[in-house]
């Protein structure tokens, strides 16, 4: 019963909701002027959803405290249709289904965290700039979003987009839409000050996504990680939201973080003075086959896998309840 009258209040809030916008303010994530922490989870195969179970999936989660959803334009694992073509233009049934999610994210208040990356279906960076150019297009009158355009940019392998790339895919999708804010994320290690610098000013990205390391020490590392990024912003006169947007995630290495683990890399983000942070989640990691990669979460969100909390497993969804108690609303 508890439930249902939550649940009834988050619709009621939704259908009552006006589009939402974000900005930055400094070293802030805003929703409409006012500071907000975006507190999200992965939902990389979110384009797979039926149009009930993305509402009922958005509705579960923001009931949790979530406000940010990181989903993948170019995710074709377990068949799902992505929003783009191989030539970097709109599929047209894979686009429809990402405006959906950020209407229904949009009426509820969430932010969507839209991620291309280079490989498997992009290759080239001429198809890379229409794709974002796509998105630019297609998504320019929805404000509670922003595009990372090259996850993990800096690996030396199909992901790889050099700096100069990124700055040419952020400019593209600014001629269209000159208030869009984007990303590149990092990856491999620690982010140093040298990539710090490249990201913000030649690249002039709006918001600094770096992949911290993955062991069971590093949570305890996350807070003076995030000082040590926003003291090189002071001294280089540039400031940008720091955005966890992929910390570590079970299932993934040898080591197997618990609930602790999770919440003690949360408190030191919302310590360090990061603007958000991401329960991630994803299947069994590769060298075991495709079809055995169980439990596979955000990777494969079919229609047929049901609602995406019951994909979690215990310890992520201990996680989940707890969480949203640690940001200050």
């Amino acid at each position: 019963m508890m439930r249902a009258l939550m649940l009834s209040a988050v619709v009621l809030m939704a259908s009552s909701a006006q589009a939402v916008e974000l900005g930055t303010d400094g070293t802030r994530f805003t929703l409409d002027g006012r500071p907000a922490f975006l507190l999200g989870v992965s939902y990389y195969a979110g384009l797979g959803r039926s149009p009930e179970l993305m509402a009922t999936d958005l509705d579960d989660l923001r009931l949790h405290g979530v406000n940010w959803l990181r989903v993948w334009a170019t995710w074709t694992g377990h068949d799902t249709g992505a929003a783009v073509n191989a030539d970097g233009e709109a599929e047209p049934e894979g686009m429809a289904r990402l405006k959906r999610l950020v209407r229904l994210a949009d009426e509820r208040g969430m932010v969507i965290d839209v991620t291309l990356h280079r490989g498997d279906l992009l290759t080239t960076q001429q198809d890379h700039l229409a794709a974002v150019r796509s998105l630019a297009r297609e998504l320019k009158p929805w404000r509670n979003l922003y595009i990372d355009v090259a996850n993990e940019r800096n690996i030396r392998d199909a992901r790889y987009v050099s700096m100069e790339e990124c700055a040419q895919l952020r400019d593209a999708i600014r001629q269209i839409d000159p208030r869009r804010l984007v990303t590149a994320s990092h990856a491999g290690g620690v982010m140093g000050r040298e990539a710090l610098e490249e990201y913000l000013l030649e690249a002039k990205m709006d918001i600094l996504t770096p992949h911290l390391p993955r062991g069971p020490e590093d949570p305890a590392k996350t807070e003076a990680r995030v000082r040590q990024y926003l003291e090189w912003m002071r001294e280089i006169g540039r400031s940008a939201p720091v955005h966890l947007q992929e910390p570590f995630r079970r299932d993934y290495g040898s080591w197997q973080p618990d609930a602790d683990d999770f919440l003690t890399d949360l408190r030191g983000a919302i310590a360090g003075g990061a603007a958000g942070w991401c329960l991630h989640n994803g299947e069994v990691r590769s060298p075991t086959p495709p079809e055995d990669r169980e439990p596979r979460r955000s990777f494969d969100l079919s229609p047929d896998r049901g609602p995406f909390i019951g994909l979690l497993d215990a310890t992520e969804r201990d996680v989940l309840a707890r969480m949203g108690a640690l940001v200050e609303r």
